[in-house]
């Protein structure tokens, strides 16, 4: 599923396009009436005022006051291009061309709505979720005080949102990897010094990542339909069996969230001191 940097990539690539745009119509295609392509119809006359994101979401405030929401969710990928399947929502934009924005989603697990000024408590991750990791409100004592009132699995709570915005499975697993921090350590265990790295590995490894343009597993593709490159860079997802590449143990995998997960037996041992950043 994308996660931030794929999303920021995303996004900044819609802006100068996108940003104070009307939008003649918007409508499903091959997608069914409910709650994921919901609202489409009050679109229509306004004019995108800016291009922004939230966590994982796209977030497009319209003049009225209301905002255009995007969720790539596995699959999804937005383009200025005519889309052969799969299209779930067109969206039609007055004046110069490319002058329309398609929703190509062949799984179904995205979503593409229009909510009415407040209407984020339709879609509760978005509404509850915590800071943005680039930014000024996300901090190591802040993340210290969150941590502390969860007792879960440290990845399992940074994978819930509410505790920093966006990071997902494939950045969770390489910032406690840098960090030398175990997966499975109950959050309310991590001691300060530990929060403090753990705060910014977080933030170096989003931005490498944005830097590549985003990570490409399988499905994830750039508004242009090329591949980010953070794959041929990340230490240890999706790596398990593999060597580490800091002290070359075999990389192993459990799940946690319901989520595979790969560590280093090593470098991540429940309680260790915290590694810095290499």
């Amino acid at each position: 599923m994308p996660e931030l940097p794929e999303v920021e990539t995303v996004k900044n690539a819609l802006a100068p396009w996108l940003t104070g745009r009307t939008i003649r119509w918007a409508r499903r295609v091959d997608a069914p009436d409910g709650p994921k392509y919901a609202g489409l119809e009050r679109a229509q006359g306004q004019t995108i005022a800016a291009v922004e994101r939230r966590g994982k979401f796209i977030v497009l405030p319209l003049s009225s006051g209301d905002e255009m929401v995007v969720h790539l969710g596995m699959t999804g990928a937005l383009s200025p291009e005519p889309q052969v399947d799969h299209v779930r929502v067109e969206v039609a934009l007055e004046g110069r061309a490319p002058n329309r924005l398609f929703f190509r989603d062949p799984r179904r697990f995205g979503r593409f709505v229009v909510l009415a000024p407040g209407g984020r408590t339709a879609l509760p991750t978005l509404a509850a979720m915590g800071p943005e990791p680039l930014s000024d409100t996300f901090t190591a004592s802040g993340l210290f005080e969150a941590l502390k009132a969860r007792r879960s699995a440290l990845k399992a709570v940074l994978l819930g949102q509410r505790v920093v915005a966006g990071v997902g499975n494939i950045y969770a697993d390489e910032a406690l990897w840098r960090a030398g921090l175990h997966p499975e350590l109950r959050a309310d265990k991590v001691s300060k010094r530990q929060v403090a790295v753990l705060h910014r590995v977080i933030i170096e490894v989003l931005a490498e990542s944005i830097g590549h343009g985003g990570t490409t597993l399988r499905d994830y593709r750039q508004l242009d339909g090329g591949s980010g490159t953070h794959q041929d860079a990340l230490g240890v997802y999706g790596r398990a069996g593999a060597a580490c590449p800091r002290c070359e143990s075999v990389l192993e995998r459990l799940v946690v969230g319901q989520r595979g997960t790969t560590f280093c037996p090593v470098c991540q041992r429940r309680g260790r001191a915290p590694r810095s950043s290499e």
